[in-house]
């Protein structure tokens, strides 16, 4: 799933994870475990939280890549988040939510997190527009593109039609 923050992509992961019958893996999640279990990356990551910065691509694959490698299908959302993180990886599916920056901006702003504000907001999406939009083009083969502006519903309604085809008999 790819989309910017607040985009969408764990209201839809989770949606189209059980349509499929499949784990909804977040990579968010998987740090966050990681920190509360107090293990070694988690400590880690915790370092770059603490300090405000995302943890850097190589400790997220040490994350997220032995908790997919057990996996036959899964929803990834939020990994990966850069080309570097990308190297290695096939998907049958890549499903890019497109969300304008005024949009999001509207949506981080009213779920009132203490870390939402203007000026964070802006920096979330200069970084989004720098380390992930290039995944658009990598991933462009295998890319589903939706209007990730509409409702939830009409969202998740367009991914089922697009994604769960049936498939010609063979």
């Amino acid at each position: 799933m790819l989309a910017p923050p607040g985009g969408g992509k764990g209201t839809q992961g989770v949606r189209l994870a059980a349509e499929l019958g499949v784990p909804h893996i977040s990579s968010g999640d998987v740090l966050r475990a990681e920190v509360a279990e107090d293990s070694a990356l988690g400590r880690e990551v915790k370092a770059h939280m603490d300090a405000g910065r995302l943890a850097p691509d190589a400790l997220v694959t040490r994350a997220v890549l032995p908790v997919i490698s057990e996996l036959d299908g899964y929803i990834l959302d939020g990994y990966p988040r850069t080309l570097s993180q990308a190297s290695n990886l096939a998907f049958d599916a890549v499903v890019y939510l497109n969300v304008s920056d005024e949009e999001v901006s509207k949506r981080l702003l009213a779920r009132g997190r203490a870390d939402d504000k203007p000026d964070v907001i802006k920096e979330r999406l200069r970084e989004y527009d720098e380390d992930t939009e290039p995944l658009i083009d990598h991933y462009r083969d295998v890319l589903v593109e939706v209007d990730g502006e509409r409702d939830a519903d009409a969202i998740a309604a367009d991914l089922k039609t697009r994604l769960l085809r049936p498939r010609p008999p063979a």
